[in-house]
């Protein structure tokens, strides 16, 4: 039998999932665990995931590598800050994403969580005695569709089939049995502070058994790692003070820090003090061990980290806002990891929320409880509950001058589809290119690019006249996919945007087999047979373009450009060519195009298609014209 389960893969701890009996289990890991580390320790061909992975980060912090949720689907760029808090070496990759170095060798995000997945999956088909193959995952609710994307190019590369991804909140819900039987609407709020997130959910469950994100908001530099930091902080200076001695230089002596730091906040979320002691945390110079002592009471606790509590309040009121809702009108506040169990915290959401918050459920396990009740639904083909979530930024497509058109605004519910109408920005202009960008900023460069791809085969018409309906269609996972049609052919372009997640069907595809030697050819011939279309289609394109505006060209360059033509053919007809070989094909005929672009203006013109996106729909029903000459410019120099 094929059993689907239910993970939680935090960025700290994970834990996973079944249902006996209609109830929500957690699965123990081999260890005997409920919940366990997110790590991953890697020497050589030694490969150690969870609780051991974290035992030796103490003695190999370089090989230790934790907290890989927080580079999963995002740019080196975006990342560099948190790439500077971890002691293991995070690189930027020549697409721009992240990468891990371990001694002589790199990893992308999605293989350390694929590795962590693969534990998972074993353990649970120990428990369970059967094999796993799908599951239903969680992500941060303000995860974007890159980050939603590369979590899910992490599940594939574990061999298991994402049947749903929820957003964490709503998971946390349905485990508080929340829209079960009740009597009346609820509006309820969900309150996430893990180790490694923060952020606040408002959801309306509905008496027939509707889950609504009605708005989340967060603080992406946010998170219980900042309580555990100023610990360590603490105990620093208390070493500093006295022994002379700086240890924030030492990864041995700060991994042991950092381990007791956490175990000292747990121990103050219930007792009124600790004794904090490291025997043998360094050496002197004449070779005298230096120890640690320190006792810490709960207020000396409280008063150290109340400004990172309060920063948790912005939040709290920016989701009531956004939900438009009264805080009279807010049934419960549920809690959901483990910083929620520190005192402060909750008297935090007590004072804005003016109620205590309900804690029934153990918040460490909340998320893979309740996506447990979501895996059930599935299972057995329940419509008892329907969730609705809502896609936590903005979704727009970029206009002239890199303005951009919203398409989605941000807390829209999802599923959701809406088409929008656009027209060529030249007369005669063979191809758009539609762009995609998230977030909230006005110019598209503030944003995040989540790809592009041209619509091609435009027929010749005047500028303005082309009619290009653009549809976003959010399924229920929160994954976009977008389309392009010109409406008098009937030409049509759609896509699955995943651009922005640094991972290429290429690399997806080797990563799987390094996690298990498996070949699917049928999927690698039609990988083949698309980049052939791809390398084609450039082909034919500069072959029209040449044909139309003769006068425009030298001899030299129509011949080049016919010489592609004829390549083109024959990379068609080859069935022994690699899709690596036609890719380098691609990239030196898009060279020649942009060579030949700065000589002529038809071919700027054209290139500039190739580049540019599609305008904004207005209110008057007119479709905007996209100024393919003038953005590019505009790009330029940015």
């Amino acid at each position: 039998m094929w059993r689907i389960i239910w993970i939680d893969l935090g960025t700290t701890n994970s834990a996973f999932a079944y249902t006996l009996n209609d109830k929500p289990e957690i699965i123990p890991n081999a260890e005997g665990e409920r919940t366990t580390p997110s790590v991953v320790y890697i020497k050589g061909d030694e490969v150690v995931v969870w609780t051991i992975a974290k035992r030796k980060a103490v003695l190999n912090p370089k090989n230790t590598i934790y907290e890989v949720k927080r580079f999963i689907g995002r740019k080196y760029d975006e990342a560099k800050e948190d790439a500077e808090r971890v002691p293991y070496d995070v690189e930027k990759w020549s697409d721009g994403g992240v990468v891990i170095k371990i001694d002589s060798k790199e990893y992308k995000p999605e293989q350390i969580s694929a590795m962590i997945l693969q534990k998972i999956k074993k353990d649970a088909e120990a428990f369970l005695w059967e094999t796993v193959d799908k599951a239903v995952i969680t992500v941060p609710a303000h995860f974007n569709d890159s980050e939603r994307q590369a979590t899910k190019s992490a599940w594939e590369i574990a061999w298991l089939k994402v049947e749903r991804i929820i957003n964490e909140p709503t998971a946390a819900a349905l485990a508080y049995g929340l829209g079960k039987g009740q009597k009346k609407d609820e509006t309820v709020a969900v309150y996430d502070f893990g180790w490694g997130t923060f952020d606040v959910t408002i959801l309306s469950i509905g008496e027939e058994g509707t889950f609504q994100v009605l708005a989340t908001a967060w603080d992406t530099h946010l998170w219980g790692a900042d309580i555990d930091n100023i610990l360590i902080e603490y105990l620093l200076k208390s070493i500093k003070d006295k022994e002379w001695i700086d240890l924030s230089t030492n990864p041995t002596a700060m991994a042991r820090l950092k381990e007791e730091a956490e175990k000292a906040k747990k121990q103050l979320s219930s007792a009124e003090a600790v004794d904090i002691s490291i025997p043998y945390l360094s050496v002197r110079e004449d070779g005298q061990p230096i120890n640690l002592e320190e006792h810490l009471s709960r207020a000396q606790f409280d008063s150290m980290i109340d400004y990172v509590v309060e920063k948790t309040v912005p939040p709290m009121r920016q989701a009531i806002k956004d939900a438009g809702v009264e805080l009279s009108e807010i049934d419960e506040i549920i809690l959901v990891w483990g910083s929620t169990r520190i005192p402060l915290v909750k008297k935090k959401i007590q004072a804005v929320f003016g109620k205590d918050p309900k804690a029934t459920v153990n918040p460490d396990e909340a998320v893979a409880d309740g996506a447990a009740v979501q895996g059930s639904i599935i299972w057995w083909d329940s419509q008892d509950i329907v969730l609705l979530d809502v896609t936590p930024l903005s979704l727009w497509v970029e206009v002239e001058w890199g303005m951009i058109d919203v398409v989605v605004p941000r807390n829209t519910t999802i599923p959701y589809k809406k088409s929008k109408t656009y027209t060529n920005a030249v007369d005669n202009q063979p191809a758009v290119t539609i762009h995609v960008v998230q977030g909230e900023r006005p110019m598209a460069w503030d944003n995040k690019s989540l790809g592009m791809f041209n619509l091609e085969g435009i027929p010749p018409m005047g500028r303005g006249q082309a009619q290009i309906e653009v549809t976003f269609d959010i399924d229920a996972n929160g994954i976009l996919n977008v389309s392009a049609k010109e409406k008098t052919t009937g030409k049509e372009q759609k896509v699955t945007i995943q651009g922005a997640t640094w991972l290429s069907d290429e690399e997806v595809e080797k990563m799987k087999a390094e996690a298990e030697k498996y070949a699917d050819e049928d999927k690698k011939r039609k990988e083949v047979v698309e980049i052939k279309n791809q390398y084609d289609g450039i082909a034919f394109q500069m072959d029209k373009m040449v044909n139309e505006k003769p006068d425009a060209f030298s001899d030299e360059e129509k011949a080049k450009v016919k010489e592609y033509l004829e390549d083109a053919k024959k990379v068609r007809e080859d069935q022994a060519i690699s899709k690596e070989d036609i890719q380098k094909k691609i990239e030196e005929v898009q060279k020649f195009a942009q060579e030949i672009a700065q000589k002529s203006a038809a071919a700027q013109q054209w290139w500039a298609t190739e580049q540019t996106e599609a305008p904004k729909d207005p209110n008057n029903q007119e479709a905007e014209v996209i100024d393919a000459d003038e953005d590019k410019k505009e790009w330029d120099k940015k």
